[in-house]
């Protein structure tokens, strides 16, 4: 029997829509009443996924605290390869939906769907379908590389190049991470090189095309 995680920092959103997944437990092949957990962060998230090996879903949504946009797809993607990742968001432009199937998705669903459509969204995907709106585009050509090349990098240049993004210097990168100034050089130079980059302009706003405007609406 199936297991799922929500990862949203709604709660109204997030229990209602536990609620309404935990009604069609047959449908959807669930299992025991706490078959569906929730996460309001990624790190809390990724605590529960290290422990949990029965998980087969995550619905993820592309804002949370402490990371936004494709980061939390990407890094998901990379740690645990094995579960399906369903996006589901408030920010349903066709762009959005495209770069979340370049980034790894296996589906996406507007906040805005009833909850009946919802339902078939996360039970096609429990069948091992995908499910994407009708509406979604093909990503620009010029995106399809940047997912591949960011997930290159190890999980200390992703966490450098997101510092980088912030506008941090070197020597407040490695106070923040906790390394050397040294350490945090050799890094950059390694991101340049994955990202086939020449300085860090270029790399952040590479790093750049993985955020996401948040909607107006959750």
């Amino acid at each position: 029997m199936a297991r799922v995680l929500i990862i949203d920092d709604h709660p109204l959103f997030r229990d209602a829509l536990r609620l309404s997944l935990m009604q069609k437990p047959k449908e959807l092949a669930l299992g025991e009443e706490n078959a569906i957990d929730f996460s309001e962060s990624f790190e809390q998230a990724r605590r529960v996924l290290n422990h949990d090996a029965e998980i087969e879903l995550v619905l993820l949504d592309l804002h949370l605290p402490g990371i936004d946009g494709f980061w939390g797809l990407l890094e998901l993607r990379k740690q645990f390869p094995h579960i399906a990742v369903l996006i589901i968001s408030g920010n349903d432009e066709p762009s959005v939906i495209a770069k979340s199937r370049v980034c790894g998705a296996v589906g996406f669903i507007s906040k805005s769907l009833a909850a009946d459509s919802i339902l078939h969204g996360v039970r096609d995907v429990l069948q091992g379908m995908e499910f994407w709106p009708e509406n979604m585009v093909e990503p620009d050509a010029d995106f399809i590389d940047v997912p591949l090349r960011i997930n290159d990098l190890t999980d200390q240049q992703m966490r450098v190049l997101r510092h980088l993004q912030e506008g941090r210097l070197n020597k407040q990168i490695a106070y923040d991470l906790d390394i050397s100034e040294a350490t945090v050089k050799a890094h950059v130079t390694a991101i340049f090189r994955k990202l086939k980059v020449l300085n860090r302009t270029q790399a952040v706003i590479m790093a750049n095309r993985l955020d996401v405007d948040p909607p107006s609406t959750i």
